[in-house]
């Protein structure tokens, strides 16, 4: 990894004066960095000159430095699609079919897939470093093992008919065009990297949310509040490259823009002689069969997508469910707030009787009852009995509505 990364670093910024010499210049790879481009539309430097990772049908791999306008005329795009690759800008996850490339915006993997080439935008990222050592890896084995079942008739002959049907056939996976192999791994690590997204958000968001059911505060409401905001923006991530790939499978005329590999390869690889009447309805039978692989291996990518979105549905609802477990403990707590309020009104209102007997007594008019020494008990008494009377009255009639559970 760390000799990739060296090799696909960014070459150093040069002037307008030595840049056509040392576009000539060897890379460290010995290979020439613009090998393979129309260098006469090349711009200078500052004018739309971009790096890029090429990587061919052999697997190896340079960095090219190529403008916008010789980019669009290298793989007939119009330049709508060259700005979904931008890094500049933050566009939705998509999967485009062109005549002749395959434009690919998948979460940090954004290149173009043609028939013979995949080129990503130069960028130090690990996935992007991941995805070409992977498909670096995938593509030179399946040029070794190629090799390997090509070395003879013989070789044939002893593995049988059965043998040279998995060989050739259309249902292989080991056989599947270049840009199917490209798109398969660029696929892989989009899900991949949503997965482990995923995957870290769980292992945060259930430890946080059973502390907040055991202790509200508002430290732990602030971080459920941020983590289910990261939930929301990775659920729309997820679940637009579910609707892409969806969207894809259900479409054959969209799968068939994407087959760029001539059928006549694989047709001269299973028979050396080919009828004319034959030939349409073999050419169609393996279009049909190309369509039948993407779809397959669209399909196989969609349950990887959707188990992804599954987990942060669950997680989703498990935070809707501690926020219905909070509201009902806070309700709870009103509740116990609200009857314990209405204890305390109605003491209030009991103690208020011994102020309004307290008042009429200390009015300034003569009374014989002044004149007894023990009447200030009995008043006492009395009021004290019909105090207690009227609360005990209070709490039957709560009981009886059913205002507290007493």
């Amino acid at each position: 990894m760390a000799d990739l990364k060296e090799r696909l670093l960014p070459p150093k910024p040069a002037s307008a004066i030595n840049l056509r010499d040392s576009s000539y210049r060897p890379s460290a790879s010995g290979r020439l960095p613009f090998q393979g481009v129309d260098v006469s539309g090349l711009k200078k430097r500052g004018q739309g000159l971009r790096s890029w990772i090429r990587v061919d049908v052999s697997g190896n791999s340079q960095v090219i430095e190529v403008d916008k306008f010789t980019m669009m005329r290298r793989c007939d795009l119009p330049a709508r699609d060259l700005r979904l690759l931008d890094p500049l800008f933050v566009y939705p996850s998509t999967i485009l079919g062109r005549e002749k490339a395959i434009v690919v915006n998948l979460e940090q993997i954004r290149c173009i897939i043609t028939a013979d080439e995949v080129l990503l935008l130069n960028s130090l990222d690990s996935y992007v470093l991941q995805y070409v050592v992977e498909l670096q890896r995938r593509l030179q084995a399946a040029g070794v093992s190629e090799v390997w079942q090509s070395e003879g008739p013989e070789f044939s002959r002893r593995r049988g008919s059965r043998n040279f049907d998995n060989m050739y056939g259309n249902t292989s996976p080991d056989y599947l065009p270049f840009e199917f192999r490209a798109l398969e791994v660029a696929l892989e690590a989009a899900c991949t990297f949503l997965d482990s997204q995923a995957a870290e958000l769980e292992i945060e968001a259930y430890p946080l949310l059973d502390e907040l059911t055991s202790k509200i505060s508002t430290l732990n409401l602030e971080r459920v509040r941020r983590l289910k905001s990261r939930l929301v923006a990775l659920t729309r991530r997820v679940q637009k490259v579910r609707d892409e790939i969806e969207q894809l499978m259900d479409d054959d005329g969209d799968m068939a823009e994407i087959f760029f590999t001539p059928d006549s390869r694989k047709l001269e690889k299973c028979l050396s002689i080919a009828r004319s009447r034959h030939e349409s309805s073999r050419s169609s039978e393996s279009a049909q069969d190309n369509i039948e692989e993407l779809e397959m291996l669209l399909e196989a990518y969609f349950v990887v997508i959707d188990s992804t979105l599954n987990k942060l549905t669950s997680l989703k609802e498990y935070i809707d469910d501690t926020e219905d477990f909070i509201n009902i403990q806070l309700d709870n707590v009103r509740n116990q707030l609200i009857q314990f309020e209405l204890l305390l009104t109605t003491a209030t209102f009991v103690v208020a009787i011994f102020g309004v007997v307290a008042g009429i007594f200390g009015m300034n008019f003569a009374i014989p009852m002044f004149d007894d020494p023990g009447a200030f008990k009995w008043v006492l008494i009395i009021t004290g009995v019909c105090g207690a009377v009227i609360f005990s009255t209070f709490l039957w009639f709560f009981k009886h509505r059913r205002l507290m559970p007493l």
